[in-house]
């Protein structure tokens, strides 16, 4: 053996001789075990170390969000005079299915506010009776329960108010509130209406129609989207690039419009985007100085809900960004940081629930015997 080799056992503490041969192998082989086991064990802590750090939620948020804008909470509440039950809102999900509701009895409410989906149809304008199209974008259904006001011109305080203006307005179901009972009758509703109102006399009503729809609106709501877990407190929802847009929503004040659960639909805005004879709240009687005011549009699920604004002009996220940079912010964005508020934007998309078609009642046969009247299908 070399001199060299001979040092460099005994630094370890072995001397050399012929016999010592075995031993000084195992010794070594040994020491060296172990060096790379100790080596292993540091790593190993290390990584675990830097995942437990990873996974634990900062105290303070990386950035903070407008004071106003709170996580969607966990259930909508109910109006007094039209508290929830199972009954309820099972007659409330079969009457938005059924299309018999409409004048030709091949339009339902979610005809336009697909539950399937997003709860929008993605047109433009919606088309209704006789291929009418709508003077408006429809808005998804989902969380509307949230919404102190409905509608592009917030004319309905309420989701049962709300619930009335498509059975009767004429580009859309075109039904009166007369025929609406009429058919419910002649559609074999009565036993379910009688469940879902058991103290009513005449549970049949196109008050209860409205009442029962709006209860299961209720229902319809898409919780802990990653905004609402990083306003819970759990920082780690939101990467860096939606961090970054969040600071910029900030920054841009889009969140002075858009804040609450909902981040927008509780206060209006003039919005004269483009070339439109729609005077928005304008329209309304009483409301003449209010031209070209409309509802500041929710952000939940946006990313989604194409196409937007009150005429579905913009097609894209990208577009509908652009446009409020350039009629709403006070400086100019380049294309990264747009980009970079709509990753911010899609951390409102929220779980849908799963919205079967549900199994409607039959018709009445004799339904002219018993009511005198014809009905055209």
């Amino acid at each position: 053996m070399s001199t060299s080799y001979k040092t460099i056992l005994s630094s370890l503490g072995v001397f050399w001789s012929e016999k010592a041969v075995p031993r000084v192998k195992s010794v070594f082989v040994a020491r060296a075990l172990y060096f790379m086991a100790g080596f292993v064990s540091l790593l190993l802590a290390f990584f675990v170390a830097r995942w437990w750090i990873h996974t634990q939620p900062f105290a303070t948020p990386p950035v903070e969000v407008h004071p106003l804008t709170v996580p969607l909470p966990a259930g909508v509440p109910d109006p007094a005079d039209n508290i929830r039950t199972p009954e309820k809102i099972a007659l409330g999900h079969k009457l938005f299915f059924d299309a018999r509701l409409s004048r030709s009895g091949t339009i339902s409410c979610n005809s336009c506010h697909t539950l399937s989906g997003v709860g929008v149809d993605h047109r433009t304008v919606s088309v209704g009776e006789q291929g009418r199209a709508g003077p408006r974008n429809a808005p998804t259904v989902f969380n509307t329960g949230y919404l102190a006001m409905l509608f592009w011109d917030g004319r309905a305080v309420s989701l049962e108010a709300q619930a009335a203006s498509p059975l009767t307005t004429p580009h859309e179901m075109d039904m009166t509130p007369d025929e609406i009972v009429l058919r419910l009758l002649r559609s074999g509703y009565l036993p379910y209406f009688a469940a879902a109102f058991p103290e009513d006399d005449e549970p049949v009503s196109f008050t209860n129609t409205t009442k029962a729809l709006a209860a299961f609106q209720r229902t319809l709501v898409t919780p802990n989207a990653p905004f609402d877990q990083y306003m819970r407190g759990n920082y780690k929802a939101l990467n860096e690039r939606q961090l970054a847009g969040l600071h910029l929503f900030q920054d841009a004040k889009c969140a002075s419009c858009h804040h609450g659960p909902m981040l927008g639909g509780d206060t209006f805005m003039e919005f004269a985007h483009g070339v439109s004879t729609d005077k928005g709240r304008g329209e309304l009687p009483g409301q003449e100085d209010e031209q070209f005011v409309f509802r500041v549009a929710p952000l939940r699920n946006v990313t989604l809900t194409y196409p937007y604004f009150h005429d579905g002009s913009a097609a894209t996220i990208e577009q509908a960004v652009s446009t409020m940079i350039n009629q709403q912010v006070g400086r100019p964005f380049n294309e990264h940081e747009a980009g970079l508020i709509i990753e911010f934007l899609r951390t409102l998309e929220g779980e849908f629930p799963k919205i079967d078609h549900p199994e409607l009642p039959d018709n009445v046969p004799d339904y002219a015997d018993l009511f005198g009247v014809e009905e055209p299908y």
